[in-house]
């Protein structure tokens, strides 16, 4: 149902080399810039994640965004490839069965503290 999504960034460049780093590790790239690297998209054949400067002002409100892995590994190298960069960690990888029995993901906090997450619905050693 979701064709695209957006957050606003408190600092574009922090967060595009954090969204560089984790979503290659789940087939994602940058695909599309505009006005001078400010405004950036993500996704794997057209832009479905994008990335921008905080406009509206206020409060920033924490946003949770789940990015689709193909299977269990990709969750785990998304984590790593976090940690790495600096992320705070929520939830290592592992099986939420509250959400369903092969529910598997982990979860970290970017650049601006909204709540990240890699998520496979795959059964373990599916694919």
């Amino acid at each position: 149902m979701i064709d695209h999504v957006s957050v606003q960034v408190t600092d574009t460049a922090a967060s595009a080399a954090f969204y560089d780093r984790v979503l290659a590790t789940l087939g994602g790239t940058r695909l599309f810039e505009r006005e001078e690297g400010t405004v950036i998209g993500y996704g794997k054949d057209f832009p479905t994640f994008w990335i921008g400067p905080a406009v509206t002002g206020g409060a920033a409100r924490e946003a949770h965004l789940a990015f689709s892995a193909p299977d269990r590994a990709a969750v785990r190298a998304f984590f790593d490839a976090a940690v790495e960069a600096g992320a705070e960690v929520l939830h290592e990888p592992r099986v939420w069965p509250e959400y369903h029995p092969a529910y598997y993901g982990a979860f970290v906090r970017d650049p601006d503290g909204n709540n990240v997450e890699a998520v496979c619905h795959a059964p373990e050693g599916a694919g």
